[in-house]
């Protein structure tokens, strides 16, 4: 029987050895609600504190709790357990492989790798002697990669419930240690054209949805996204991009429909809620196509806050400790952040790894970075934000 882990990689890489790609994507095998028990199971052996709370439509997520004393400040932290698809890997996605100072596999960057680090630092600071100013959570989200319903769940429902008010949030993502105090938000839709199915050999008797299709593709790569704006200094331009497509159901068959999946992506001086119109636009009044545009997602945008001056300088003096540097940047992805800075909660988002292995045919992480996150996360949780 194989016991509990006996070091931040050792835990890693069962994680990873774990499928755990989002419940709405390819692949998936309910491997998020598999990583819950045993990283529940683990936290228990190591004396912490568990609790499982539900998503509609997920599988519930798990909230590890170290309780020094209840007069104690809070700090909370946030991993997500799920992973994009594996289609395409040219690596053993759930193999943990160690090559030489890199772990491969899905998850290993985003974000089991930040995971593994904050529960590893969790137990260190739990078991450890030495100052603790800090009652500590940390929270294993699902459907990060898709939807963000594990956030949005704990922040409606569970959050106001457990009592407590977090001075911080440290949201774990690859940022290469980086604090990141903006992104961007992302907007999300499938567009589908309707044609008239008729034989391929009389044409004219259908109306093709593809080549209206191939008109609207035309439009928002020639004319709608060029002319967005809204540049914000940290975070970059507004994008948008044509990811998807389907469409036809046979060789002979002038096809009646096709569909695009549109990803836009919104900057924190953007409402995420008002850039449907100007696309709506474009496809009414110079495109005259039958369509029918249905939004997917609509993650909020997260802006540097200035009403929260204590959980950067915070992240910046302990990274300053480990001869990491300090200046906080802006990144054009979107995180958990978002919805837990919409709930007043001081957020950064901060961790080992690089974005450019994150999704990849071949993702991996540092090993000495994982390391070296744990040591960083161990840190923060024993930052005492009120000196004495």
């Amino acid at each position: 029987m194989q016991g509990n882990p006996t070091s931040v990689i050792d835990l890693l890489q069962r994680m990873v050895r774990v499928n755990s790609v989002n419940a709405d994507l390819p692949g998936n095998a309910g491997g998020e609600g598999v990583l819950v028990k045993i990283l529940g199971d683990i936290a228990k052996a190591w004396g912490l504190k568990t609790s499982r709370h539900p998503v509609p439509g997920q599988c519930d997520q798990l909230l590890v709790t170290c309780l020094v004393d209840p007069a104690l400040p809070w700090l909370l932290f946030d991993s997500h357990l799920d992973t994009v698809a594996v289609e395409g890997m040219t690596i053993d996605p759930f193999g943990g492989k160690i090559e030489g100072k890199k772990m491969l596999g899905r998850g290993t960057c985003d974000t089991k790798g930040t995971g593994a680090a904050m529960l590893w630092a969790l137990r260190q600071y739990a078991q450890g002697s030495g100052n603790k100013p800090n009652n500590v959570a940390l929270l294993f989200s699902v459907d990060e990669e898709v939807a963000m319903r594990g956030v949005q769940a704990f922040i409606d429902h569970d959050y106001p419930s457990l009592g407590f008010e977090p001075w911080g949030v440290i949201v774990g993502e690859p940022t290469d240690f980086r604090p990141i105090v903006a992104h961007n938000g992302c907007v999300r839709w499938t567009l589908t054209t309707r044609g008239i199915a008729a034989h391929s050999s009389v044409p004219h008797e259908g109306r093709s949805a593809i080549s209206a299709m191939v008109k609207v593709i035309d439009a928002i790569e020639s004319r709608y996204a060029p002319a967005l704006q809204d540049d914000h200094p940290m975070t970059g331009a507004p994008v948008c991009t044509v990811n998807m497509i389907s469409g036809g159901s046979s060789p002979n068959i002038v096809p009646d429909q096709c569909t695009i999946t549109i990803d836009r992506r919104v900057t924190p001086a953007e409402d995420p809620h008002q850039v449907e119109p100007a696309l709506r636009y474009m496809l009414d009044e110079l495109l005259h196509v039958d369509y029918v545009l249905t939004q997917m997602i609509a993650h909020p945008p997260f802006g540097p806050d200035l009403s929260k001056p204590l959980l950067l300088p915070a992240a910046q003096a302990v990274l300053r400790e480990i001869g990491l540097p300090t200046l906080a940047l802006g990144a054009p992805f979107a995180t958990h952040a978002a919805y837990t800075a919409a709930a007043g909660l001081p957020t950064l988002v901060l961790g080992p790894g690089g974005a450019q292995a994150a999704h990849t045919r071949d993702e991996w992480v540092s090993i000495p970075a994982i390391e070296r996150g744990a040591e960083l996360y161990e840190r923060l949780m024993r930052y005492n934000p009120e000196p004495t």
